[in-house]
Order: structure tokens, then C-alpha cells, then sequence
């Protein structure tokens, strides 16, 4: 897997933050009135994008309440308590190893860009990274135009890039942008969701910054 450019997803990918949006789901659910909750398992077996189909999924009725209500909700209990978030296990240590090697290395995220720009440097990584590309609003429907946007203007060789990533969304981004894609079991959903999706699944970040590197020093 020769590579010269890693496509890193954040939440759930090199921020752990899962458990936060299982508790901010519940206390959303809770707030408007509904009497569901959800657990780890339940939650990635729900959790996807678009986001809204991912509300409708854990039973928000948007006739009573409008998705961008629940979203600018759900954001301003999410944003404080994610301060608290740690990086994922081995975030560090994979992206220096990645350094190392010589990989560039961008986020391209569902968040909202400001608040990627501030986590990322809140937890004192953003050197590693060429740039940090977010989205313009929080309803966080897809990162494929950003994404191809940014291939086309930095001149990177989709078959020469790698994307990590947690969700089968970042799959299908993968594959719109024409470059290869490891999963982790670790993130936001499902590991049979995640199979299903067609790339090579790692149940750790630790696990996949290795096999990328093997697969890059193989070549």
C-alpha cells in the first residue's frame, strides 16, 4: 500500500469522543420528550450518515421537532463536554510514526471546520497536519467535495492516498475520491456495518498505522 498522503476522519478516528455522543444523544432524546435511550452497542448500530437518517433512526419525529433544532441542541450540550475527549489510543504515536515515514498527513472532517480547527489544536496536534478540512455548517452531511477539492488543488495521487476512518461513510467518501480506505471497529459504528462497506477493517487505530506502514515498507 504504497502511500504519500493519510486522509484522517476525527471523531471517532483520532478523537475518542463515542462516548460523549452516546450520553449527548441520550440527554437530546431525554430533553425533547422521548423515552428511548441507547447503549454503546445500540448506538453504533444506528449511528450513520447523513445524520438525519441517523435521528430518524433513534426516533426523532421531525414534524414535532425540526432536525436543525435538534442539531444546534445536540451541538451546544456536545461542543462543552467534548473538551474533556481524549485521542484515541495510539493517535500519537500513529501519526508520528506516519511523519516519520514521510506521509503528509490532512483531516478531513464531518465537523464543522472552526470547531475541528479548536479541538485538533486544543490537544496540541495540529502540527502534523498540512491542513484541517471541515465542513461549513453543523448538520454534518457529507466531506466529498471538500475532500475532492482538496486533492485537486494539492496535486496528491488518489491511488497514492489512504483514508482512516470509523464509519461507512468514510468508505463511500474513499471511494468518491478514488483512494484507498482502512476501517476501525473502535469508532461510531458497528463492526458488521463496517464490514460490509468492503475495506479492510482494524479493530484499532494502533492495529491499522500498522498495517499501512507494513504495506508502505513492503513496496
Amino acid at each position: 500500500m504504497t502511500a504519500d498522503l493519510i486522509l484522517w476522519d476525527w471523531n471517532g478516528t483520532l478523537l475518542d469522543d463515542v462516548a460523549l455522543c452516546v450520553d449527548a444523544l441520550n440527554r437530546l432524546l431525554r430533553r425533547y420528550g422521548y423515552p428511548q435511550q441507547y447503549d454503546l452497542d445500540a448506538y453504533r448500530d444506528i449511528f450513520g450518515f447523513p445524520v438525519e437518517e441517523y435521528y430518524v433512526r433513534a426516533g426523532f419525529d421531525f414534524s414535532r421537532h425540526p432536525f436543525p433544532v435538534l442539531a444546534e441542541s445536540y451541538m451546544q450540550d456536545y461542543l462543552p463536554h467534548s473538551a474533556a475527549c481524549p485521542l484515541a489510543q495510539g493517535a500519537r504515536e500513529a501519526l508520528e510514526a506516519f511523519r516519520t515515514a514521510g506521509l503528509r498527513q490532512v483531516v478531513l472532517s464531518a465537523s464543522p471546520a472552526d470547531t475541528l480547527a479548536h479541538q485538533v489544536t486544543q490537544r496540541g496536534i495540529r502540527p502534523y497536519f498540512d491542513e484541517l478540512l471541515g465542513l461549513s455548517d453543523i448538520y454534518a452531511r457529507s466531506k466529498v467535495a471538500i475532500g475532492l477539492a482538496y486533492l485537486q488543488r494539492s496535486g496528491f495521487a488518489p491511488e497514492r492516498c489512504v483514508m482512516i476512518g470509523d464509519s461507512v461513510h468514510d468508505a463511500e467518501v474513499a471511494q468518491a475520491l478514488g483512494v484507498r480506505c482502512v476501517l476501525l471497529c473502535s469508532g461510531h459504528q458497528s463492526e458488521a456495518a463496517l464490514k460490509a462497506a468492503g475495506a479492510p477493517v482494524y479493530p484499532d487505530l494502533p492495529e491499522a498505522a500498522a498495517g499501512i506502514l507494513r504495506q508502505a515498507q513492503a513496496q
